[in-house]
């Protein structure tokens, strides 16, 4: 038998899916301005990938770094950009509706959104990069039923799809380790700016990349002694950024693969940054258990990256990280619940969800070790 709840649901859809009722909302002055504004977001749903589009050739083209210094004109914009006058005037018509570029005085200027994400070299190195994933979802069908063959996110991030992952050669690695290097800051900022590391020792970085976010941990930690394990390719990008800087006495780099290797010892704090979402449930919980392991008592794991289910960005988990990592063909978006069910799992003693400032971004979770 039917709950009151789902009558009422039932009664609801009904209601808004009827053309007499959204024909009278429209019109009837309480309902009017509801009615306008989901209009609008129904019609930036369906059109959403055009909007994506031209923020990407805003991009590809350097369009906002061509405004930094000022305004320019129409003309000498697309000039520089080699296009003709029309195709200039729709990008520009275009960035100025999403807030990118506005005219005042027949001259091009930064808006608000366009000077907010010219300071933001990470995103924009994201937004050149969604060009593959772009060319994955032109089926998104195909790609729900696994019918797509390889993607292009497949090949590039080589270490999802290569069985003797030890063995990538610095071109396999450099692009997607130069895309995590550009993106790291934003969760870096997230963790450091949530996590109190004066009573820690040695932290490990697994999964660490060049070393991005172990350099910002060295900058505002300077007591700390600095540990990084990553595939071998990776891990000698590492090594070659931190050679004659002021962190290379207190870091020390290991190359190998953590679902192979035993990860080094040492470390009382351990983190794992963007790292468990890439991965399936079983080569997620092996590297969970392996971490639980290497720890000693007392020892932390810090486990952060963006999550489902995170209050005001549902649509960056649920929606975004769901699909890339679909097209990436390897891992999904985990709510906290699951992460910590998970981390019992392991064989940790027990796990919080420690606030960030910009949850969007990425959230953290710590984790003990009796």
């Amino acid at each position: 038998m039917a709950s009151l709840r789902d009558l009422l649901d039932r009664q609801r859809t009904r209601l808004l899916a009827d053309p007499s009722f959204q024909r009278w909302a429209s019109r009837f002055p309480l309902t009017r301005l509801v009615a306008r504004r989901r209009a609008r977001s129904l019609f930036d749903l369906c059109n959403g990938f055009v909007y994506s589009q031209i923020l990407q050739a805003c991009v590809q083209l350097d369009l906002l770094e061509r405004l930094r210094e000022g305004p320019v004109s129409a003309a000498e914009l697309g000039g520089q950009m080699g296009l003709d006058v029309d195709a200039a005037d729709r990008l520009l018509n275009a960035a100025a509706s999403l807030d990118l570029v506005t005219l005042r005085n027949d001259q091009y200027r930064l808006a608000s959104t366009g000077a907010t994400l010219l300071g933001n070299p990470a995103l924009l190195a994201m937004i050149r990069h969604h060009a593959l994933f772009y060319r994955d979802l032109c089926d998104p069908v195909g790609l729900l039923r696994g019918e797509a063959g390889e993607t292009e996110l497949q090949r590039y991030w080589a270490y999802v799809r290569d069985d003797d992952r030890q063995d990538l050669a610095e071109r396999q690695v450099a692009d997607y380790s130069d895309l995590m290097s550009a993106s790291q800051p934003l969760i870096a900022d997230q963790v450091l700016a949530a996590m109190d590391l004066s009573n820690c020792r040695c932290l490990l970085d697994v999964g660490g990349g060049d070393g991005t976010f172990l350099a910002a941990v060295g900058q505002r930690a300077s007591h700390l002694q600095l540990m990084l394990f990553d595939l071998p390719a990776v891990a000698d990008r590492a090594r070659r950024r931190f050679v004659g800087t002021s962190l290379e006495s207190r870091l020390t780099v290991h190359g190998g693969d953590f679902f192979a290797d035993p990860l080094p010892p040492g470390a009382d704090v351990i983190s794992l940054v963007r790292v468990i979402h890439d991965h399936d449930d079983d080569r997620a919980m092996a590297l969970l258990k392996s971490v639980r392991s290497s720890l000693p008592p007392g020892g932390t794991l810090l486990l952060a990256e963006p999550m489902s289910g995170t209050r005001g960005a549902e649509t960056v988990g649920d929606a975004y990280f769901a699909f890339y990592l679909m097209a990436m063909g390897s891992g999904r978006p985990r709510s906290p619940r699951q992460l910590a069910d998970m981390l019992s799992a392991a064989g940790f003693a027990g796990s919080r969800l420690v606030p960030t400032p910009v949850p969007l971004q990425g959230q953290l979770i710590v984790a003990k070790v009796s």
